[in-house]
């Protein structure tokens, strides 16, 4: 074989080592830049699930038919503020250790009135419409007392009840009380699960 060809054999077996070590190198970075990406995404969920939204499992009947036994929900608990209507997880009370899931009627300045005559549920003197509720409003046996406040919701706590008014142990009795604000996880968004229901929780609100 004359030498002009064994060099052409050497340099053609160089070009392909060259082009093996870069096609490897490519490899591990896309690689290296693939599993950076995953870490990063991962991280990104912690953060998102730990300070802005969470998962909760209903337990219970107290917000049928709004919500059911087993249904997950998404809440956002990033800077949240209570607002009136908003369905809430508290995290604990005073006379009761696991979180409860109940909605906002009444904020603190607010003036609360409940006739349980008729079930009627009034506001700053504003009837509600609630057409997401089961039941009537009655008045539960260790009722507290609103004249204890003048009717007036304090400020930092908020008045909640679950909408199954007729099977729910909320802020009308003395083992829930007025919910302190800063025991409030924060607000239902949305049902993820069952799958045939998933979607926004306030489908009954006007």
């Amino acid at each position: 074989m004359e030498e002009k060809d064994k060099n052409k054999i050497v340099a053609h077996k160089a070009i392909i080592t060259t082009e093996e070590k870069d096609k490897n190198i490519t490899i591990s970075e896309l690689l290296f830049e693939w599993a950076g990406a995953v870490f990063v995404s991962i991280v990104i969920v912690m953060l998102i699930l730990t300070f802005f939204v969470r998962q909760v499992t209903v337990s219970g009947s107290s917000m049928t038919d709004t919500l059911q036994n087993g249904d997950k929900l998404m809440i956002s608990s990033f800077m949240y503020t209570p607002q009136n209507g908003d369905i809430v997880v508290v995290s604990h009370g005073d006379k009761y250790s696991d979180p409860i899931i109940k909605r906002v009627i009444a904020l603190g300045g607010q003036r609360l009135d409940i006739d349980y005559n008729t079930g009627e549920v009034i506001v700053d003197g504003v009837i509600l419409e609630e057409n997401y509720i089961k039941g009537r409003t009655r008045q539960l046996s260790n009722s507290i007392s609103l004249e204890e406040y003048n009717n007036i919701i304090p400020e930092g706590y908020v008045f909640v009840m679950g909408d199954n008014r007729e099977g729910s142990l909320d802020s009308r009795s003395k083992e829930i009380g007025l919910i302190p604000v800063n025991n409030i996880i924060g607000k239902a968004e949305w049902r993820i699960m069952p799958f045939d229901k998933f979607g926004t929780v306030y489908y009954n609100m006007k």
